[in-house]
């Protein structure tokens, strides 16, 4: 396991007063590693979770070939581009079972979607384009050719194949996946525990009558949304209050039970020092943490390091603040210690409805609206007033455009980078 020291040598330019975000995500990248424990667990428990090992298929899927419609079964081979073909039906398919019959040249039979194709056919004719009187069908001329609407055996998954790879999320497509194979029980790997509370004097719990000064607690209940939506195990400590002795009894007892400990509040400079005084006792002095000041807006100010075995992020305090740097660097380093691949969601391309000022020199997060436009492109508008306060303006927003650090000015009309909500927040 390498230090904090050794992370930092090897970086670039490391410089942790003016940390680029890209140097940052590549710092925690180095610092976290997946966790090691692995669980058989039944299906519907995996959900979320992140498969230990490649799944294998047992079976061809589909396991025969079969029709992809309701409609008629027959020889391909009997098609001619300029020639109605007459059939007549000798027997009806259904799903579930073979049928039986024999089929011969200018004969067809019903079949329903899914139903196993009889021998010798090979071509499925959509009921909606024949014409039939009584137990006689024509197929139009030029309508088909040989092997449309036929599923082949295997073609979506073949019987001692990979599936499903290590490192993928249980997703409810990869539920269902995994049921179609018949497979009741998968590994996957310990679900990561994440203890998370605020720290402050003026933070009040929900319940807590107001007071000048003081305001409620928006972090704990954000925090809580985004790692529950990422399938680890929540662990919600509640507001620690500046005080050296209530700060290190609150990271004893995190970092005794989880993986990673999240805290809001603490680490801007001029704050209280209690929070970072606490920090760096327990890390074990600079060595065993640092304080960055990364070059982005807004954020800027992140603690980093490893308390006992758990690694530790040390949030800013203002709403949206913690949101993104959740969102662009927590998120990301807590997947890789799901053992999840990919660690990090794409970026999408956008057209910008709007001019985005910026200069280069630092990564900026601004709040955004995706939607489509008449031809189908995304673009992107920002939420309006951008103050790392501004909550409502997060609540509004589906997305993040992503302004990276030496880019200046986006024009409207111009493609910018967005990090999207949807399936993170």
């Amino acid at each position: 396991m390498k230090t904090i020291e050794q992370i930092a040598a090897q970086l670039q330019g490391y410089d942790p007063q003016a940390l680029r975000a890209d140097a940052a995500r590549n710092f925690l990248s180095a610092l976290v590693t997946p966790v090691a424990d692995i669980h058989t667990v039944q299906l519907k428990d995996a959900l979320g979770a992140v498969l230990a090992q490649d799944v294998v298929s047992p079976i061809h899927v589909p396991a025969h070939d079969n029709s992809a419609m309701d409609g008629y079964a027959f020889d391909g081979t009997q098609l001619r581009s300029d020639q109605v073909l007459h059939l007549d039906i000798v027997g009806t398919a259904f799903a579930g079972k073979a049928w039986d019959g024999t089929v011969g040249p200018g004969q067809c039979v019903k079949i329903m979607t899914g139903a196993i194709m009889p021998q010798g056919l090979d071509t499925v004719a959509p009921q909606e384009i024949v014409s039939r009187n009584g137990d006689r069908i024509a197929i139009p001329s030029g309508a088909l050719q040989r092997g449309d609407n036929r599923r082949f055996k295997g073609e979506d998954l073949t019987a001692g194949e990979p599936a499903l790879a290590a490192g993928a999320r249980v997703t409810p497509a990869a539920l269902g996946l995994l049921a179609s194979l018949g497979i009741a029980q998968v590994d996957v790997r310990r679900r990561v525990r994440v203890a998370f509370f605020s720290t402050g004097d003026e933070v009040l719990s929900l319940g807590e009558a107001p007071r000048e000064g003081a305001v409620y607690d928006s972090n704990r209940y954000t925090l809580f949304g985004l790692l529950t939506r990422m399938g680890v195990e929540v662990i919600d400590m509640g507001v620690v209050r500046d005080d050296p002795g209530a700060l290190e009894a609150a990271f004893r007892t995190a970092t005794a039970q989880a993986d990673a400990v999240i805290t809001s509040g603490g680490v801007s400079v001029g704050e209280a020092d209690h929070t970072k005084a606490v920090m760096r006792k327990l890390a074990g002095g600079d060595a065993g943490v640092v304080f960055w000041k990364i070059a982005m807006r807004p954020g800027r100010p992140m603690a980093v390091g490893r308390i006992g075995n758990a690694v530790l992020f040390g949030l800013p305090g203002n709403p949206v603040a913690v949101m993104v740097t959740f969102l662009a660097f927590v998120r990301p380093a807590l997947l890789q210690m799901m053992g999840s691949t990919p660690a990090a969601p794409p970026l999408l391309k956008a057209k910008s409805l709007e001019t985005l000022r910026k200069k280069p020199g630092r990564t900026e997060y601004q709040r955004g609206v995706v939607s489509s436009a008449p031809d189908g492109s995304l673009v992107v508008k920002t939420t309006g007033q951008q103050g790392s306060g501004v909550l409502s303006s997060m609540a509004q927003a589906n997305g993040l455009i992503v302004l990276h650090h030496d880019q200046g000015d986006a024009l409207a009309g111009q493609e910018v980078d967005v990090m999207m909500f949807e399936g993170v927040i």
